[in-house]
This record gives C-alpha cells, sequence and structure tokens, in this order.
C-alpha cells in the first residue's frame, strides 16, 4: 500500500475545529497523502491556523470569491494528484488507521468505491451516543433512494472512477458526487467506526429543517442530475421513505 491519497477537505469559518481535523490526518497511521484545503473566503481566522501548520502534504488553497462548498470541492479534485481519493470535512474527525485499514479493504476486495460505518459527536467533541453504518453493498439505485454513507468515510480510486465533477449546487453536493460515482462502481461498506462527525455546528445540514432539506434533495435530483419533475419529485419521495428506515435500521442510539 503505497499509493498516493488525496484528501478533499472545504472549508468555511471553521476555525474552531479545523486543527484538530487536520490533526486527525497528521496522525494517520497510512503516510502517503496530500491534503487538499479549498477554504471559501473564510472571514474568522482558518488562514492563521492552517498556516501554523509545518507539514509541505497540506496544501491550502483560497477561493477569489465565496462560491460554495460544490465550487471548493470541485476545485480541489482538480488539484489531486493520487490514485485514492478521501473526504473529510473541516469539522470532522478520523481515527487513525482509517486510510490503512479503507485501502487494505479496497485492495484486498477488488473495491473502487467504499465507506465506513461514524459515530456522532457534538460540537464540544463530545459523543452523542449515536452510532451510523449503513448497507452492505450500494448499488447506483440504492444510492438514487438515499444517501447512505457519511462523506467524511467515502474514498474511491481515481484511477478506475477518474475525474468527479458536480453540478453547483449549495446543498447535498457531497450526495450529488456519490450519485455520480455510483454510476461506475457500487459502494461497500468497511463495517468499522473509523470516523467521528460533528452535529449541530451553526450552517451545518444536520441544523435544518425536514421542510427545507426535502428541497434540497428536489433541488438535487432536478438540477445536479438534471431529471424532469416528476422523476425528482418520485426520487425525493423515495428519499424521505428510506430516510425513515436508516433511522431505524442502521443508527444505534446508546447511553
Amino acid at each position: 500500500m503505497n499509493d498516493l491519497v488525496s484528501i478533499i477537505m472545504p472549508s468555511y469559518n471553521t476555525a474552531l475545529y479545523i486543527k484538530q481535523s487536520i490533526e486527525s490526518v497528521l496522525e494517520q497511521s497510512y503516510k502517503n497523502w496530500e491534503l487538499i484545503i479549498v477554504d471559501d473566503c473564510s472571514s474568522d481566522n482558518t488562514d492563521e491556523i492552517v498556516m501554523s501548520i509545518n507539514d509541505d502534504r497540506v496544501k491550502y488553497l483560497k477561493n477569489n470569491e465565496n462560491s460554495g462548498a460544490a465550487v471548493s470541492r470541485n476545485r480541489a479534485l482538480k488539484e489531486a494528484k493520487g490514485r485514492w481519493i478521501a473526504f473529510l470535512d473541516s469539522d470532522d474527525l478520523w481515527m487513525p488507521e482509517k486510510l490503512e485499514k479503507q485501502i487494505r479493504f479496497m485492495e484486498e476486495n477488488g473495491y473502487h468505491f467504499s465507506y465506513t460505518n461514524y459515530e456522532e459527536i457534538d460540537i464540544c467533541g463530545n459523543k452523542t451516543g449515536v452510532k451510523v453504518t449503513g448497507p452492505k453493498r450500494i448499488t447506483k439505485t440504492g444510492m438514487f433512494n438515499y444517501c447512505w454513507p457519511g462523506c467524511l468515510t467515502v474514498m474511491f480510486d481515481a484511477f478506475q472512477i477518474g475525474l468527479i465533477q458536480i453540478e453547483n449546487i449549495k446543498k447535498n453536493n457531497d450526495y450529488a458526487m456519490w450519485l455520480k460515482v455510483c454510476k461506475k462502481a457500487d459502494c461497500y461498506l468497511l463495517d468499522e467506526y473509523l470516523g467521528q462527525y460533528r452535529k449541530g455546528r451553526v450552517g451545518s445540514v444536520s441544523t435544518h429543517s425536514v421542510k427545507t432539506m426535502i428541497g434540497w434533495h428536489y433541488k438535487l435530483y432536478k438540477e445536479a442530475e438534471r431529471l424532469g419533475t416528476v422523476e425528482s419529485l418520485i426520487n425525493t419521495g423515495r428519499n424521505l421513505v428510506f430516510g425513515f428506515y436508516k433511522k431505524k435500521r442502521y443508527v444505534e442510539r446508546y447511553k
């Protein structure tokens, strides 16, 4: 396992968390990686924090104007030089063996697209008691049904998948990416908890209402996938149904 991993990290006003996220990359047991951070005109001291990290593997780019996470991810993907493409938002965390275990899982099984389990933490980094898993295998149809993978857990093989670029939609742009990748390869679950998703931060998807998120899902199918109105509505409805199913089947809450 000596192939380069390109880690895609969009950032916007996450100065409180980004150093911890970067440190979880620096602590990886797999050392052959590049971290591509694309900052979307943050108004906090993200610059100062990232610049204080002295590691040539960390590459810091800035958008000329505030453009959204889709544009930031697209830009980072164009810069990526690695075989393996992984994703980590600037407030989430990885376990130290995340990259090593996931690459081994994919190489040993001949997979080109995979994800892992994750657990939730709150804005202070405390575990909330929620652990999330998903289906063992996600086909193209399964991915259209629902966005099963957590963004921080996904990895794909760029040698097989190629360059992925998504439409400039405001939200669900990670889901838009998985829909494109899943047209080229099924997605397989590495059944281990290798990431921590920070829930509850102001501006994150988890803080918005169901009604708002329904609108975003419709735009995903209508604008990113360019489906017709009826098909977009049907897919949005299926997404709601499978969202409830995921909470019952794949989300564990403990004390």
